[in-house]
Order: structure tokens, then sequence, then C-alpha cells
């Protein structure tokens, strides 16, 4: 679509593949939105120009009412000889609007990733005997194996094993919805990261990783090194909580309140100066849990509200070198003192048109003031 990267687009049931050049140039637009967050989901939407005689009406529409029910599509953007997965998911919702007499009509497509096959049936009931939530999760995820997803489980470092003669645990719900609140529990994240090959995802239920190798710089007022169309900051330091969870002594039955600190594993400092919460939330539930499980539930709550420093900011694709990816480490230079340093991606754009590969992003950190002398560049 321009010099220096083109898309690749794969759609069928069950296994995709390469659409025709037809369809390639009906494309008009493309966008792919990834989060991350304890109930992250990607979803993507394809825009074309639909004519009287287009295949798309078949591609889309009539496969879309078949059985199963299921039409997959890959997107692959490729820069600089480098392919970069950007989604694989599934179609939930077709749109035709019709142009006048001297425009074509459009056909816009939009779907998730691979969640939500696993949001379709409910296996309420289904047990799970002497089973901790990491193995359960496994299990789980190995029903869609056809589909290529790869499980990535992180056993918890805090586990909480049923004895079958005290009670087994059994679904509630449809997958995806027992997965997360799997990793509710144990203060994890849950979602699908599309690649590294195409046709396959990872799916990745551990602790949202906040440390790793960090990506290219965003320079921002920086002359000719600059990187970024625009890059602004936020700090909001009422935004910081400390929570407090109850443990009630099975013997005594007496309630201890436990404050949790918002620095924890799950959330290591990217700022030296972070903020002082100045409210105190209770988490009253917790009391009924057992006391691994509260401290668990109170650590991936901290975590959640310390993030009190949030950027925002576009980039062209071609110029940065790279999409930039969601769910890990980039170094911000040129913006001061308070705000360089590193941060942590939590959401992540594509807008693809012809000639024209742009993206646009959040990210987070839980203190002021870099911690490290230096980014990557």
């Amino acid at each position: 679509m321009a010099k220096g990267f083109y898309l690749s687009l794969m759609v069928g049931p069950m296994v995709p593949v390469p659409v025709g050049q037809d369809v390639i140039d009906a494309l008009t637009g493309v966008q792919v939105t990834v989060t991350s967050g304890a109930r992250a989901q990607s979803g993507f939407q394809l825009t074309f120009n639909l004519s009287k005689r287009s295949p798309l009406e078949t591609l889309f529409l009539v496969a879309g009412s078949s059985l199963p029910p299921i039409i997959r599509v890959i997107l692959v953007a490729t820069i600089n000889g480098t392919p970069e997965v950007l989604i694989d998911g599934v179609v939930t919702r077709t749109d035709v609007s019709s142009g006048s007499e001297s425009a074509t009509s459009t056909l816009t497509v939009t779907g998730t990733d691979l969640t939500a096959l696993m949001n379709w049936i409910s296996f309420d009931g289904f047990p799970f005997p002497a089973m901790p939530p990491d193995v359960r999760v496994l299990l789980i995820i190995a029903k869609y194996a056809m589909f290529g997803l790869i499980p990535m489980v992180i056993p918890s470092v805090l586990i909480d094993i049923p004895i079958p003669t005290d009670r087994i645990p059994r679904q509630q719900g449809k997958d995806l919805e027992y997965i997360q609140s799997l990793a509710d529990e144990v203060g994890y994240v849950f979602y699908l990261k599309p690649g590294p090959a195409t046709g396959t995802s990872i799916a990745y239920w551990g602790p949202e990783i906040k440390v790793g190798v960090p990506q290219p710089a965003l320079n921002v007022d920086m002359d000719a090194h600059t990187n970024v169309e625009s890059l602004s900051f936020n700090y909001d330091a009422e935004s910081a909580v400390l929570p407090i969870v109850y443990i009630q002594n099975q013997e005594t039955k007496v309630i201890i309140p436990i404050p949790i600190p918002n620095i924890t594993p799950l959330n290591p400092p990217l700022g030296i100066v972070p903020a002082i919460p100045k409210r105190i939330e209770p988490i009253d539930m917790t009391a009924k849990y057992s006391p691994i499980r509260a401290a668990l539930i109170g650590l991936a709550k901290a975590a959640q509200t310390a993030e009190v420093v949030s950027a925002s900011g576009s980039l062209d694709v071609l110029r940065y070198g790279r999409p930039l990816r969601a769910r890990e480490l980039v170094g911000v230079r040129g913006a001061g003192t308070a705000f360089d340093g590193l941060y942590y991606v939590k959401s992540v754009t594509h807008n693809i048109k012809r000639g024209e590969y742009k993206q646009s992003f959040s990210l987070t950190r839980n203190g002021l003031i870099s911690t490290v002398p230096k980014v990557p560049v």
C-alpha cells in the first residue's frame, strides 16, 4: 500500500486463505485496536468499496450466515521486510451502506480476536476436582487448539488448591468469563497475542508484566529526531487509592484490616516519585475469602489504581520504523525531567489507509521522574 510496508489479508472459515487482488483493491481502510488490562480484547474493522459484482458479498455476507458461522480474519503488516501479525480474529458484524447513483456502496466488517469463540457456549457446572486455577485454564484453552491457540499460563506464587473433600470447583458461565474470573481471583490478566507465526496466537494467563526490553524511544520536540506526531501527558494524583483487605481469623472470628501498598511485584516502579494515596478503599468482600486469595485481590487492585501518570499521542509507523506494540515498555525522550523515562503501553490503535500507516496510543506509569538515566534509542 505504501513504500516501506504492505498489508496481507487472509479470510476464510476456520482456516483463512489469502484473498484475491480484487478484494485488496476494494479495501479502503483498516483499524485494529489492542488494549491491556484484566479483560483486554482486541478488535478490528475493515472498510471496503462494494460494487454490484463484488465478490465481497459472498465472502462476508453469505459465508457469515452459513454453518458454522465462523469467518476468520488475519491481518499481517510487513514493514521493511519484517512481518507483524496485527490481528487474528473472527467477524462479528457486517454493515452495508448504499451509495448514490454516482457512488459505490461501502461494506464495513467488524470483529474481535479469537476470544469471541470462547464466549459462545456456557459450560456451567463442569467440575475441576483438586485443580488449581492454572490447570483449569490450561484445560479450557486446549479446547481451542484447532484455532492455533498456544497456552502461556503462569502458575500463581500464592496458590490456593481446593481439597476435594472440602469443595470441588465448578465452572460458572462461558469459557472466557470463567478464565477472566480466575484471573481476577489471583490478580492476573488474560489476553490473546497474535503470532509469532501466522495462524497462531499466544493465550497468556498470568501477571501483567511491566518489565523487559523497552521498544525504541518516542522522541518529542527533538527537531530531526522527533518521531511522534503528537504526545501529551497527564498527572492525576487524586486517582491513587490505598486498598484495605479484611482477613478473618478462623479461630477467634476477628476481622483484621491489612493495607496493600501500590508498589508491588505486579506493578514495579517506573517513576521515582509515586503519588501518595489520598483515598482509602476498603474491599469488604475479602473477609469471606482465604488470606491468600484476599491478598491477591488487594495486590491486583493496588496495581490498577497506581497508574497516576498517563500519556496519549500518535505516530507515523514508517517514521518510527516499526509498529508500537501494546503490553510492552517504551521509552520517552524530550518531554522534560518529570515525564521522560519508561512507560507501559496500555493501548494501541492501528489506522491503515492506502499510502498511510499511523498509530494512536496511550501510555501509563506509576510516578514522576525516570528511574533510569537513559532509555534505548
